[in-house]
């Protein structure tokens, strides 16, 4: 039986038949943590060089550190602690963060500050494995839609104001207490999940499927390529959506870009909330197709403000939903092999956010920023080709609970 039929050893029917928005609330909180973790030092780059007596390119390996840990311990930890139990390991990778970001903000040492951002980002891909199978287990299986969007407000949250917030911060205080802040809001992170986030026993080793079994399970590689393909191309524009606007003339007014990307990004994740359930596929597909018809507008009239504006309004919306949708199709395709899948997911995710800062840089340097709408159109085709085959399984027609 799947994850979507069988809660910890239990029938569905016996949880609540409410959300539980509080509990659910932190999870979506541990993710605010672990992006805000990961993308404060960007916006401190010549604080911390200065400090730490490096550049500032040295100094934005921070970063990278981060990524790299997500990267390499969210597969190998998910599969060596699927018999731990749940709030057991969600803790840990919450009291990860306090160590660290209390190191990091301590720290003298170029060299032991890369160490605590790396295992900053060990414990954020142990959290980023644990959230979307958390939220479905805490609800009913037609509500797991629903919980999933609850949990996954945290991203867009963090990206759209967590991280200006902490610039701004850390340009009035420091860099160092802008971390410390950090280390104060996991205490009470870890005090809210103790009180109102439920404990689950882990797997059982009958039901634990091996890592290779969980890869071709159908379903999970057609979402794989769909989260490769959408996350590569939004990470190409987000990553240089600077230089970008530029042809615009919206240098002066990147933070109010990325204000309309965040604020039509909550509403996308406030409409998937309310469609996952009954229309996973055709969000889905809607999401994609919109990305693609922008990223053609883009390439044809990116000179233009009104264009750069609606667009980014648009993209915002395409993508609010977009961790929702794909780690719910994941999880469902997964079955009782959810949670390595959605280490994969982890993975993938992160590779994408590499892979376009590379590929973007690639492109930024020998074509110039006109190249990224047509790259990203013919990403988003891809993805959306592999998501239209993908209807037996991956991204299948119909309400949720009908499968």
């Amino acid at each position: 039986m799947s994850n979507s039929t069988i809660l910890d050893g239990r029938p569905a029917s016996s949880a609540p038949d409410h959300l539980p928005v509080i509990g659910l609330l932190a999870l979506a909180m541990t993710g605010f943590v672990s992006i805000l973790t990961e993308t404060l030092p960007a916006g401190l780059l010549p604080q911390i060089s200065v400090d730490l007596g490096v550049s500032e390119a040295l100094a934005g390996q921070t970063v990278t550190l981060y990524a790299l840990g997500s990267v390499l311990a969210a597969i190998p930890l998910t599969v060596a602690t699927r018999g731990w139990r749940r709030r057991t390991l969600l803790l840990t990778a919450i009291v990860g963060f306090f160590i660290f970001n209390t190191t990091t903000a301590l720290s003298t040492s170029y060299i032991l500050t890369l160490v605590a951002r790396f295992f900053s980002g060990v414990a954020a891909g142990l959290s980023w494995s644990l959230l979307a199978g958390y939220a479905r287990r805490m609800v009913l299986p037609h509500q797991q839609g629903r919980a999933m969007a609850i949990a996954m407000v945290g991203t867009p949250l963090a990206l759209s104001l967590g991280v200006p917030m902490g610039t701004w911060l850390g340009n009035l205080v420091g860099w160092r207490i802008a971390f410390g802040i950090m280390s104060v809001l996991t205490l009470v992170l870890i005090a809210w999940v103790l009180f109102k986030v439920p404990d689950y026993p882990g797997q059982t080793k009958s039901r634990r499927l091996p890592l290779y079994r969980v890869f071709i399970t159908p379903g999970v590689r057609p979402v794989l390529m769909v989260i490769v393909a959408w996350m590569l191309a939004h990470n190409i524009l987000y990553t240089y959506i600077a230089p970008f606007v530029v042809l615009a003339g919206l240098a002066e007014y990147i933070d109010l870009v990325l204000f309309v990307f965040g604020v039509a990004a909550l509403a996308g994740i406030w409409i998937v909330g309310q469609i996952i359930d009954r229309w996973l596929r055709g969000a889905v597909l809607t999401s994609l197709a919109a990305f693609a018809l922008i990223s053609l507008v883009l390439g044809l009239g990116s000179h233009s403000q009104l264009v750069i504006y609606a667009s980014i309004a648009v993209w915002g919306l395409t993508f609010g939903g977009a961790a929702t949708l794909l780690q719910t199709a994941l999880a469902d395709s997964a079955g009782d092999g959810a949670d390595v899948a959605q280490s994969m997911c982890v993975t993938a995710w992160n590779l994408a956010i590499a892979g376009g800062g590379i590929v973007g840089g690639v492109l930024l340097n020998i074509y110039g920023v006109a190249s990224f709408p047509w790259t990203l159109l013919i990403l988003s085709l891809v993805g959306l080709l592999v998501a239209w085959r993908a209807r037996t399984y991956g991204f299948r027609p119909g309400p949720r609970n009908y499968h």
